[in-house]
């Protein structure tokens, strides 16, 4: 597939890039993509949800009341659970949430969501940028160029674009992430994906083309 790559004023150049079919048009894989987006929500889980059981709460342990005669069920406990501030049975505990996918799945999985985008035509290419400093409003500039301001978009960037990222991190609509932190989650989660020019050769090294 050949893309026109844009420069900042949101203008397509002379320039032309190929994205490689081995990556950019396979067969998607459906059951990875579900495997690898479930990995990633379960990781964004604590896990740290729990509960006093009966044998954790504070409080007196004599009988409160005698065994027979009262009329009502016998009780031996002020922590049983059926009174008001008893323990709770079966309580959610810790937990970790997180499971085990072999890397060939989760580049599979990464591949399979890049050719959904390629095939939905949602990739575009911007010549690589590198701000002087930090400005949110350079980079919503940006975005208005390339007419995606009010669209969920993913920036692919390589490591060296620090200040790109440090501008759009408080914006909710656009998150940056170099190459290596690429996820099948926002690939496909964003409804635009725009690859910094430079990523390209980094995207095929990371998946061995």
């Amino acid at each position: 597939m050949e893309l026109a790559v844009y420069n900042k004023e949101g203008k397509a150049t002379s320039k032309k890039v190929n994205l490689v079919d081995s990556i950019f048009a396979i067969e998607p894989s459906e059951h990875a993509v579900y495997l690898d987006v479930k990995l990633y929500l379960a990781n964004q889980r604590q896990g740290t949800h729990k509960a006093k059981e009966r044998a954790e709460i504070t409080g007196s342990t004599r009988k409160i009341k005698k065994q027979k005669g009262t009329g009502t069920a016998r009780a031996g406990s002020i922590k049983n659970p059926l009174f008001r501030g008893g323990g709770r049975v079966f309580g959610p505990r810790p937990k970790n949430y997180t499971f085990k996918l072999n890397k060939k799945l989760r580049k599979l999985a990464r591949v399979s969501a890049l050719t959904y985008k390629a095939t939905e035509n949602k990739i575009m290419v911007l010549e690589d940028q590198n701000f002087s400093s930090p400005k949110t409003s350079e980079f919503l500039t940006l975005l208005e160029n390339l007419k995606v301001s009010d669209k969920k978009t993913l920036f692919v960037v390589t490591n060296e674009e620090r200040n790109v990222y440090l501008s759009s991190r408080n914006l909710k609509k656009t998150k940056v992430v170099s190459v290596d932190k690429l996820n099948t989650y926002e690939i496909l989660n964003a409804e635009t994906l725009i690859l910094a020019e430079g990523s390209i050769e980094k995207i095929e090294n990371l998946f061995n083309v």
